[in-house]
């Protein structure tokens, strides 16, 4: 049994690591400064600490005394950070170089950071490897690669470090509690968007034209619950002294047809759609390659995309009676 620090514990990703930690038999502190994240879903096991990754005192008391830090805290919408890349770097790379120092003060070593796919850029080949050129077009992603540089530098003076690079994450948990799902304000991911989708707000469906079979652009998916076993896998996995980079995705694509009937399918109705054109910067396909995260890890997901839908669907449900 452990003690975890989770930080950003109380947004989407992190609620859901809280609860499946808490499951492992391991304790979890939870710190994140509720900018985004949600009070209502922590869960009560956690001892809650609020505060924000430039708050010194904040971080000397989330760090003392843990075992491990899984990282998720952090600025993710990749059109705020175009507008707004100083906020980007301060809270994403500043941040993280302060979570550093406070965990070394401490002798913690071991750390699981929440990456990014948006790491790659465009890609040259698919699938994405994790040797794959990294050429992020946006401050978003650049952030999400200087820390994964950051910490490979901290590893070569002790710590012991896994950047796991997410591609699309979708689904729900559910718990005594109720669902922990997707509550992001403004929503940018198309799973909530094409559930929330209605005749008088139709979804945006960007480009029918590209070069993949139905003419829609492709992108991997993988289940929230698949992806927080993968860093309960990780912290296992950690070596001292070693930085690793490690894809997390389902290993094949799903076009955004294919994402909007399945949902209707879910859903027993049509989902109204209004078709434009392509935005500029969007690749036609994103896929993963996750043989590392098999060898590493020893982790395949188990979740398909029907249940990605069907999960986030209850999640929705819950909210809205």
């Amino acid at each position: 049994m452990a003690q975890i620090l989770v930080t950003g514990g109380a947004g989407y990703l992190g609620s859901v690591a809280t609860s499946m930690v808490l499951d492992a038999g391991h304790h979890v502190r939870v710190l994140d400064d509720l900018s985004t994240g949600h009070l209502d879903a922590l869960d009560e096991r956690a001892e809650f600490l609020e505060g924000s990754l430039d708050d010194p005192r904040a971080l000397d008391e989330a760090v003392r005394d843990v075992d491990a830090v899984i990282h998720f805290a952090g600025k993710s919408l990749v059109a705020e950070s175009v507008t707004h890349p100083d906020l980007y770097h301060r809270t994403n790379v500043d941040g993280t170089r302060q979570l550093l120092e406070a965990m070394n003060s401490h002798g913690v070593t071991r750390c699981v950071f929440s990456s990014s796919a948006a790491t790659y850029g465009e890609p040259e080949h698919l699938p994405l490897r994790e040797d794959s050129p990294t050429r992020p077009t946006s401050p978003y992603g650049q952030t999400k690669l200087l820390v994964d540089q950051m910490l490979a530098e901290a590893a070569s003076r002790g710590l012991s470090a896994i950047s796991l690079r997410y591609f699309n994450v979708a689904g729900a948990l559910e718990t005594s509690r109720g669902w922990l799902g997707e509550r992001h304000h403004p929503e940018t991911h198309l799973i909530p968007n094409v559930l929330s989708a209605e005749v008088d707000q139709p979804l945006t469906l960007f480009g029918t034209d590209w070069d993949t079979p139905d003419g829609t652009c492709v992108r991997d998916y993988v289940h929230v619950v698949d992806l927080i076993d993968a860093h309960l896998r990780a912290l296992d996995a950690l070596e001292n002294s070693r930085h690793l980079v490690i894809n997390l995705g389902s290993g094949r694509g799903y076009s955004n047809r294919e994402v909007i009937t399945s949902a209707e399918a879910v859903l027993g109705r049509p989902v109204p759609v209004i078709e434009t054109t392509r935005r500029p910067g969007d690749p036609a396909v994103l896929v993963a390659s996750i043989d590392r995260a098999r060898e590493v890890l020893g982790w395949t997901p188990q979740r398909d995309l029907t249940r990605m839908i069907s999960d986030a669907y209850a999640a929705r449900l819950t909210r809205e009676f």
